[in-house]
């Protein structure tokens, strides 16, 4: 990636984060049910899903929607540099790193995306070949190449754009999920 480009990614993410300060919540209670109907999540398959901060869309009520639904909701444990470990929600959770909340219960491992029927990822933007915009810590770009469903990236209608820098390393969406457009699959 040359200079520029990272420039622009990182003139993107400073855009986008100042954008949703302030933003009003967009909870994601009925959209993430819409995705899981989309491609097929079975009765008891594991989802893999985040607890939303910072602005991002989604909430506890997204996360229990999928769990009254009958869905196994795996949340990410950050434990170290590498991917991202999982474990599931139950209900209980406990402070985690860089002011996260996690899962109280056993990690499952970083293998436990690869057994996820869907996997939900916030993102500050998405674009329409599918390039994903992370906070830039690079966890998910470790832990996608992992997975094995569709992964999906969950934004704000404003934030599924035309075009993003991309580099080797990022795993490309299989579809969006915004509030006004539901599931979108991409590339388009």
């Amino acid at each position: 990636m040359t200079s520029g480009e990272r420039d622009r990614k990182d003139a993107e993410r400073a855009r986008l984060r100042a954008a949703r300060r302030g933003a009003e919540p967009v909870p994601m209670v009925a959209e993430v049910l819409l995705a899981t109907a989309a491609f097929g999540v079975p009765a008891g398959g594991a989802v893999c899903a985040y607890l939303a901060v910072r602005g991002e869309p989604g909430s506890v009520g997204m996360l229990e929607s999928l769990r009254g639904a009958g869905f196994r909701v795996l949340l990410p444990v950050v434990a170290g540099g590498g991917p991202l470990e999982w474990a599931e929600h139950t209900g209980a959770l406990r402070a985690g790193p860089f002011g996260l909340r996690e899962p109280d219960g056993p990690l499952l491992g970083v293998d436990a995306v690869a057994g996820a029927a869907l996997v939900l990822v916030p993102a500050l933007a998405v674009d329409r070949a599918g390039v994903r915009l992370g906070q830039g810590g690079g966890y998910y770009d470790r832990t996608l190449p992992l997975a094995r469903g569709p992964v999906v990236a969950v934004v704000r209608d404003e934030e599924f754009v035309e075009s993003l820098p991309a580099e080797a390393h990022d795993v490309r969406m299989s579809a969006v999920l915004t509030p006004g457009r539901g599931v979108v699959r991409l590339p388009l």
